[in-house]
């Protein structure tokens, strides 16, 4: 049974930083894709970050060169690191685990991330 749990989000001023964690029991890397993605409200979910079950890692663009995804394999854990934090990088962050060979995900319920001053 996969679940996935994270933690790490709060209040953050602009160009401070958070990591966030998601604890991804039952899920094997070697064939599962980890995904970071965000809701801010009024807005449709957009992917932040993959590490995929191959090694590699890609980010959308509006947040290249500031997170950073790892993956701690004795952990089960994945990491999202967000450095110089951004106004518009608030939202709500949700860790999703993809089976590389089938139609099937996995969602977390979800971390607030809030930039603010």
């Amino acid at each position: 049974q996969v679940q996935l749990v994270e933690s790490g989000g709060g209040l953050v001023r602009p160009g401070g930083s958070l990591t966030l964690s998601c604890a991804a029991s039952g899920v094997i890397f070697s064939v599962y894709a980890m995904n970071w993605y965000r809701q801010a409200p009024g807005k449709q979910r957009e992917l932040v970050a993959t590490f995929t079950s191959a090694g590699t890692t890609n980010y959308a663009n509006s947040v290249k060169g500031r997170f950073t995804i790892s993956r701690d394999n004795a952990k089960n854990t994945v990491y999202l690191q967000m450095n110089s934090l951004k106004p518009e990088d608030t939202a709500v962050y949700y860790c999703n685990a993809k089976y590389t060979y089938a139609s099937i995900d996995y969602w977390g319920q979800g971390t607030q991330v809030t930039v603010s001053s």
